[in-house]
């Protein structure tokens, strides 16, 4: 019954243009044509939403390639290290396509990393290390070492 009559005084009163037709007006103001909510005409707004899909394509493949770069990167690190391979990574690279490789100052950063590792594995490489050696530390320690395996052997055995 409420209802009843709250439905028939409201439409009486928005009949007299006092107030509680405020909805509908809202509603009537706003166009049902987005381009004329933008403010365009239809082929601007058509040619706006165009200009959007193609920027979207070109920002998703962009991070596709990004993505695919740091999975070549992980892929190199896995390899170099020795450590299991993952499915997601090889997945991302064969989306990407073929034309995938390391960032130039992640390829700059590999290839130092492989020269100090090739010197290191030399011969001279070897050589330079021994030169770093502390011989004096080194010393002490294997007179320790001596001093400690000589006390050692003479408490088990009877005859030292």
């Amino acid at each position: 019954m409420a209802f009843l009559m709250k439905s028939m005084l409201s439409n009486q009163v928005k009949n007299l243009g006092l107030g509680g037709g405020g909805e509908e007006s809202n509603e009537e103001s706003t166009p049902s044509d987005p381009a004329a909510a933008a403010g365009m005409t239809r082929e601007e707004y058509e040619e706006y939403q165009k200009q959007m899909v193609e920027e979207k394509m070109e920002r998703d493949a962009a991070f596709a390639q990004k993505k695919a770069e740091r999975a070549v990167l992980r892929v190199h690190l896995r390899e170099k290290y020795r450590l299991p391979k993952s499915e997601l990574d090889e997945n991302q690279i064969q989306m990407a396509g073929d034309d995938v490789g390391l960032p130039e100052d992640l390829q700059k950063m590999v290839a130092e990393d492989q020269e100090e590792e090739e010197d290191k594995d030399s011969i001279l490489g070897q050589l330079q290390n021994i030169q770093n050696m502390d011989m004096d530390a080194i010393k002490e320690k294997a007179q320790a070492t001596f001093t400690e395996m000589k006390q050692a052997a003479e408490q088990k055995c009877s005859m030292m």
